[in-house]
C-alpha cells in the first residue's frame, strides 16, 4: 500500500546521524513507492526541496541580542514559529504517517501534537536521550547520570546543560512542558535503535508497548560504494570517526595512541578539535577533519580497525555500522548500545577502562590480520540493510 510520509528533523544536511538517517529514510521510502516530503528548520546548508517554503524560521542559540534569545527560548518551551506553517504542510500534503527524528529545540514536539490532533499516525525515531534526560546525553560532569529519569529538577541542581544555570533552567522548562504523558499520548510508536535505549526509556516511564527496537541502517548509495570500491591493502593503522566532543571520549584514545607506534587517523570535527590538535602532535596521529560519506568509506577500507571510546550511552552509532559494513572490525567501549552491534564477531572487542586501551589496540593489530573482510562486510550489509529496516518499519506503522 502506497503511503504519504512526512519526515521531520531539525536540519536536513549531512551534519550527524539524525540527518543521515532522515535523508536515507526518504530515499528508502521513495524507492519502495511511497510519497515522501520533509519538514525542518530553515537553514542555509539544508538540501533544497519543494517544501522548503513551509520550514520553520531559523533561530540561533548563540544570538547576542535580546530579541534573538527570546525567540530561541520561545521555540524551546512553546514551539513558537512552528505551528502555522506545519499546519499548512499537513493540510496540503495530507500525510498518512509523520515520522519524527530529532525535533527538540530548533523545532518542537508541538509537531507531534498537531499531527495527533489530525488523526495522523506518529512514529518517532530516538537518536539520543532527550525524552528522559533534559541535557540529551545522560552525562553529568563527565560521568553517566540517570537522576532526571525520575525527577527533572536535577538538571538545574547539577547545571547539567552546558554547566550553565540559565541553560539548565531552560532545559528543565522544556522537559516539564513536553513531558512523557503528552509525548506518549501523541506518539503511536517510538523507534529505539538499540535495546539499551528501549530499556532506558522504560526506566524513564515510557510504556513498553510503544517502544519498538529497530537498528539503524546503511543507505543504498553507501552500500553500492562499498560493494563497487576495490579493497586496498590494509594499512597498519586504525581510526576514530566521529565528533570531537567530550562525550565521545576521544581524548582517552589519543592518550593511548601517543604511547603506541601505530598510525591513528582522527576523522571528524567539533568543539575539542583545536585543543586536541595542539595537545597531540605526534607524527603517528593524523587529524583529517570532517570527511564526507564516500571519503569515510575509503578510509574504513584501508585501515585495520576502528575505535569507539565514547563515555556516554552511545545509542546505535552509525560509525560502528559503517565500519562493520566495510569489513573493518571495531574496538568499542562496553557502554550503551555499542555491545549490541559488535558482539557478533570474534574480531570485535569491548573495553571498559581507559587503561585497557594500549594493550587491546596492540592485540587488535595481532588478531584482525586473519579476519575475512569480505565475510564480515557481507554479514553486516545484510544485517543493516535498508530492506531489513523497511520490513521492520512496516510492522511498526501497521501496529494498531
Amino acid at each position: 500500500m502506497t503511503m504519504r510520509i512526512l519526515i521531520v528533523n531539525k536540519f536536513l544536511y549531512l551534519r550527524g546521524g539524525d540527518c543521515v538517517h532522515s535523508l536515507n529514510l526518504k530515499q528508502l521510502l521513495r524507492n519502495a513507492g511511497h510519497d515522501v516530503c520533509f519538514y525542518a528548520m530553515s537553514y542555509s546548508q539544508n538540501i533544497v526541496c519543494e517544501e522548503n517554503k513551509y520550514f520553520a524560521e531559523e533561530i540561533s542559540f548563540s544570538a547576542k541580542d535580546l530579541q534573538g534569545k527570546i525567540k530561541a527560548a520561545s521555540r524551546i518551551i512553546w514551539g513558537i514559529g512552528v505551528v502555522q506553517n506545519f499546519k499548512k504542510l499537513l493540510e496540503e500534503f495530507q500525510p498518512d504517517v509523520v515520522h519524527l527524528n530529532n525535533i527538540h529545540s530548533y523545532l518542537s514536539p508541538i509537531v507531534a501534537k498537531l499531527a495527533y490532533q489530525r488523526g495522523v499516525k506518529v512514529i518517532w525515531t530516538l537518536h539520543d536521550y532527550k525524552l528522559i534526560c533534559p541535557s540529551y546525553s545522560c552525562l553529568c560532569k563527565g560521568n553517566t547520570c540517570e537522576a532526571c529519569f525520575t525527577d527533572k529538577k536535577h538538571v538545574v541542581l547539577r547545571k547539567c546543560m552546558k554547566n550553565s544555570f540559565p541553560a539548565s533552567i531552560l532545559a528543565w522548562g522544556e522537559a516539564m512542558n513536553w513531558n512523557k504523558n503528552k509525548l506518549s499520548l501523541w506518539t503511536n510508536s517510538f523507534i529505539c535503535p538499540s535495546q539499551f535505549m528501549a530499556e532506558k526509556m522504560q526506566q524513564g516511564g515510557y510504556p513498553a508497548s510503544k517502544l519498538q527496537v529497530i537498528s539503524n541502517f546503511i543507505g543504498e548509495e553507501q552500500v553500492q560504494y562499498i560493494i563497487n570500491t576495490p579493497n586496498p591493502i590494509r594499512e597498519e593503522a586504525y581510526a576514530y570517526i566521529g565528533r570531537l566532543s567530550q562525550e565521545k571520549g576521544v581524548e582517552s584514545l589519543l592518550k593511548a595512541a601517543s604511547r603506541l607506534p601505530y598510525k591513528l587517523y582522527i576523522a571528524g570535527s567539533g568543539p575539542l578539535e583545536a585543543d586536541l590538535k595542539k595537545k597531540y602532535t605526534a607524527n603517528n596521529i593524523i587529524f583529517l577533519g570532517h570527511l564526507g560519506i564516500m571519503d569515510t568509506i575509503e578510509l574504513l577500507k584501508k585501515i585495520s580497525f576502528t575505535v569507539i571510546p565514547a563515555i556516554w550511552y552511545e545509542n546505535n552509532p552509525l560509525s560502528v555500522i559503517e565500519s562493520l559494513c566495510c569489513g573493518t572490525p571495531v574496538l568499542g567501549r562496553n557502554i550503551g548500545g555499542i555491545p549490541e552491534l559488535i558482539e557478533t564477531s570474534s574480531f570485535n572487542r569491548l573495553f571498559t577502562q581507559d587503561e585497557e586501551l594500549p594493550s587491546l589496540i596492540t592485540k587488535m593489530f595481532n588478531t584482525v590480520v586473519s579476519a575475512n573482510r569480505d565475510e564480515l562486510s557481507t554479514a553486516a550489509l545484510q544485517r543493516f540493510s535498508g530492506e531489513h529496516y523497511y520490513q521492520k518499519w512496516l510492522e511498526v506503522v501497521g501496529k494498531e
